[in-house]
């Protein structure tokens, strides 16, 4: 199964970095943010992806032209004009990646409906470049393989910024605790799976994937919801970006599914 990334929007949110480069190349821990979601596909088997660019797309497309060279021990050789290059430590993914520029303001339901050469007939997995989670990724298709619909999107809870505040009717306070993760409301956290089909559910490049596509496979009864209560963390601003880093240095990253 194929792996779509939406990797085109400008960043607006994080413009401290995204002014330089696409918000999924912004790193973390020395590698894009876009790279760390690509293994976690990666350590569960799909090694297979199709990248939607838009918003300086030439900088997606230098990181995996020369991540072989980045990755790996070489001597370039400038003695007698020979100019050689010697690889040492051959070290490579066992990917295939397709980067596909879908435009510069072309919205997330455009992007998709662009990729339909690349995945072919079959169902694909569908995440935004900015969004890491353990998700099982395995368990999420065997579920929507067990529902029969055309869409699966995993859903998250989002917690609470704030503390809880109860009040009587007269205004009187009469309790207050911090914040809890089950304070929070479910929303949607990426990681789904569609059948091919959905893209009929897309008129165009103005489509905002999020609104009448997915509002109507609701009204069609065609949309699952596949509930994951680990961590999720997704890549908004420079804070977000400062607490991924500081996961990332802990050693403990839960994303991190790979050796």
């Amino acid at each position: 199964m194929k792996v779509v990334l939406l990797a085109g929007g400008l960043g607006t949110r994080i413009t401290e970095e995204s002014h330089l480069k696409p918000k999924p190349m912004i790193e973390i821990g020395g590698m894009p943010i876009l790279w760390h979601i690509m293994k976690s596909y990666s350590a569960h088997g799909y090694n297979e992806f199709v990248i939607c660019c838009g918003y300086k797309q030439h900088v997606i497309k230098d990181f995996f032209n020369e991540y072989f060279i980045h990755n790996s021990d070489v001597t370039f050789d400038f003695t007698n004009s020979t100019n050689r290059l010697k690889v040492h430590r051959n070290f490579t993914e066992q990917w295939k990646v397709t980067v596909v520029d879908t435009g510069l303001h072309t919205m997330t339901g455009g992007r998709i409906k662009r990729i339909k050469p690349y995945i072919g007939n079959e169902p694909f997995m569908l995440t935004y470049g900015d969004g890491v989670c353990d998700i099982d990724i395995n368990a999420l298709e065997e579920f929507h393989r067990s529902h029969g619909k055309l869409a699966t999107m995993t859903v998250v809870n989002a917690g609470q910024r704030f503390g809880v505040i109860k009040m009587d009717k007269a205004g009187n306070i009469t309790s207050f605790r911090e914040k809890k993760d089950r304070d929070g409301i479910p929303i949607n956290g990426g990681y789904m799976v569609l059948d091919p089909k959905v893209l009929d559910y897309i008129d165009g490049d103005d489509t905002i994937f999020e609104r009448e596509p997915l509002e109507r496979l609701v009204a069609d009864g065609q949309l699952m919801a596949y509930k994951h209560d680990g961590f999720w963390q997704c890549m908004d601003t420079l804070r977000d970006k400062e607490n991924l880093e500081k996961i990332w240095k802990s050693g403990e990253a839960p994303w991190k599914k790979w050796d």
